[in-house]
């Protein structure tokens, strides 16, 4: 009996840390923020590094990095964005704000499509045990709009 005790005490201190650590990592991909590759959704290509934050609750997300070799120049500029935006460069550009978790998604927030410029309502959910993220962006209704899946990058 003490043989079997021993034996299963030393199982658990064994097996302990890699329990520990897949906690952690399970803990890591349930919210979005972190750093992902944007992917266009007709051509399949990666467009861009974007990283997302929570900050008070809610998310933000910057471009870092534009990665598209359609676009001309180290850092193209947001040409057909209104406003204060109007060609800014599209490096350090906020493009998600003020998404809130409601259960498993991310809603209440906006998206700005840098290459036309327009302002879209955004949801957020994450797939593929948080390597994926599905952004749809619409108009009025998530049933009239356009879905990327993003991919987290390590």
């Amino acid at each position: 009996m003490i043989l079997r005790n021993l034996r299963a005490l030393c199982a658990a201190v064994i097996l302990l840390p890699g329990i520990l650590a897949a906690q952690d990592a399970h803990l890591a991909f349930s919210s979005p923020a972190g750093r992902w590759k944007t992917v266009d959704d007709a051509t399949g290509k990666v467009k861009s590094i974007v990283s997302i934050r929570e900050q008070n609750g809610k998310l933000y997300g910057i471009i870092e990095k534009v990665l598209d070799p359609e676009v001309p120049g180290p850092n193209p500029l947001c040409i057909h964005c209104v406003g204060d935006l109007k060609n800014k460069p599209e490096t350090g550009l906020q493009i998600l704000w003020d998404l809130t978790k409601d259960g498993d998604e991310w809603t209440g927030g906006q998206i700005l499509d840098p290459h036309n410029g327009k302002v879209y309502r955004c949801n957020l959910s994450l797939e593929d045990g948080g390597d994926k993220l599905k952004v749809r962006g619409f108009i009025g209704f998530a049933l009239l709009g356009r879905t990327q899946y993003w991919l987290r990058q390590e």
